[in-house]
C-alpha cells in the first residue's frame, strides 16, 4: 500500500510543475496571460502575448534551454493558439451600436 501512495504523490508533484525548468515556467506564465487577455477580449494584448510566446520558444530552442518532449509540448500549444487566433483582431470587429 505504501508504494501506491508514493507513486500517486510523485505523479502529483511532477504534474503540478514542481520539476519544470525556469523556461517552462516562463512559457506557462505567458500562456496564462494570453488566456486571460483572450477571455477579456483584449485582442491586441493577446496578440502581443502570442508573439512573446513565439520569441521565447525560438530563443529557448536555439539556446538549448528547452529540449525533447518539452519542445514538442510547447510547439503543440503554440500551434493551437496560432489556429485559435487566426483573424483575431479588432480590425474586423463591428461596433455594437451599428
Amino acid at each position: 500500500m505504501a508504494h501506491g501512495k508514493i507513486f500517486i504523490t510523485s505523479f502529483l508533484i511532477i504534474n503540478m510543475g514542481i520539476f519544470k525548468s525556469k523556461t517552462e515556467k516562463e512559457l506557462d506564465n505567458i500562456i496564462q496571460r494570453l488566456e486571460m487577455n483572450m477571455s477579456n477580449n483584449y485582442k491586441d494584448n493577446a496578440q502581443d502575448n502570442l508573439k512573446e510566446f513565439e520569441a521565447l520558444m525560438k530563443e529557448s530552442e536555439d539556446s538549448g534551454k528547452l529540449k525533447g518532449k518539452s519542445i514538442t509540448k510547447y510547439e503543440e500549444i503554440l500551434n493551437s493558439y496560432r489556429e485559435k487566433m487566426k483573424g483575431y483582431s479588432h480590425k474586423d470587429q463591428k461596433p455594437y451600436w451599428h
